[in-house]
């Protein structure tokens, strides 16, 4: 079915009525160019075909400009609307920008593999609310609550660890994405909250939190990131270089577990890439909620059947007035 980006272009074809009013009227009142006493003798006399002809010439310029303002309208192609079910959720992903994160269990390090991933899960969650929270030694909105993939995607890859002081403040994370998410719209929400340390700063207690997401039913899934034993972490030596030092890696899993158990979440704890990837995957499988959404296919532009049709008419009219229908003065 046809429809009109600009239907009001329309209305001018309204003008056609008065040019064709002014058409008659200039013929009616035209005075002959030569004068005689008598037209008798042509009474019997046929009217000959070019004669109607030539008002024709008249008529293609009108449909020319019929055809010229149908193409100022844009007429547009476009399918059905229809309704399906998909899945959406309000989600907040938390992150641990710290020091820590730099640590090169993972590859190249901590920080650069969570957002690799967390930037794919993003991509594939088209139906979700999402938006992103940074903290370290404090926490901020990154990225507040959008379906804007673009924006978070590449919001979470310029992502770096000195764009907040050191320390890891797990409460302040967890309680700034609640603020993000307590007014969400979705009827699931629930946040995904990574670290690799435990809280060591910040105002507000990490399972004081977990209790006010629990209280407005946002879960919370929990990624403890970090190898069993041993990682390298960046430290500065004496001459001011970062070096890698072999350290115990030590996370306070109790803490995660416990908030994810309150809000009815789930704690995953993240040993490398590949299994940091499949604990993205099961959370996606996890948090979806069905939604009935309206689509409407693809619109095209369909104006250059109407603009060759005018430009043909323009062209008829020029070679009949040059040629056949051609008035000498």
């Amino acid at each position: 079915m046809m429809h009109f980006a600009h239907p009001g272009m329309l209305w001018l074809l309204l003008l056609i009525v008065p040019l064709t009013a002014w058409y008659v009227w200039k013929h009616r009142s035209a005075y002959p160019s030569l004068h005689i006493s008598t037209s008798a003798p042509f009474a019997k006399a046929r009217r000959p075909l070019r004669s109607y002809a030539l008002h024709g010439l008249f008529a293609l310029r009108m449909a020319a400009l019929a055809a010229l303002i149908v193409v100022l309208a844009r007429p547009q192609t476009r399918d059905s609307w229809r309704t399906s079910t998909t899945e959406g959720t309000d989600m907040v992903i938390a992150l641990d920008i710290s020091s820590s994160m730099l640590a090169r269990d993972f590859k190249p390090d901590r920080l650069e593999a969570a957002k690799n991933i967390a930037a794919n899960f993003i991509s594939g969650r088209e139906s979700d609310n999402m938006g992103l929270v940074v903290f370290a030694g404090e926490a901020f909105t990154g990225v507040p609550m959008t379906t804007d993939r673009a924006a978070l995607t590449n919001y979470v890859n310029a992502l770096n660890r000195e764009m907040l002081e050191d320390g890891t403040a797990i409460g302040d994370g967890l309680a700034t994405s609640i603020n993000r998410i307590k007014e969400g719209k979705a009827k699931s929400k629930s946040i995904i909250l990574l670290t690799d340390g435990s809280n060591n700063t910040g105002i507000v207690a990490p399972l004081t939190a977990a209790e006010i997401a629990h209280k407005l039913g946002i879960r919370v899934y929990t990624i403890g990131i970090g190898t069993n034993g041993t990682a390298p972490y960046p430290q500065v030596n004496m001459f001011g270089r970062i070096e890698y030092v072999p350290m115990p890696v030590v996370i306070d899993e109790a803490t995660l577990k416990q908030i994810a158990q309150t809000t009815g979440g789930k704690y995953f704890r993240a040993t490398g890439n590949k299994v940091l990837k499949e604990i993205f995957q099961e959370i996606d499988k996890l948090e979806k909620t069905e939604l009935d959404v309206r689509h409407f296919s693809h619109t095209e532009d369909n104006y250059l059947p109407w603009a060759l049709l005018a430009l043909g008419l323009v062209t008829l009219e020029l070679l009949l007035r040059q040629t056949w229908l051609r008035s000498i003065p």
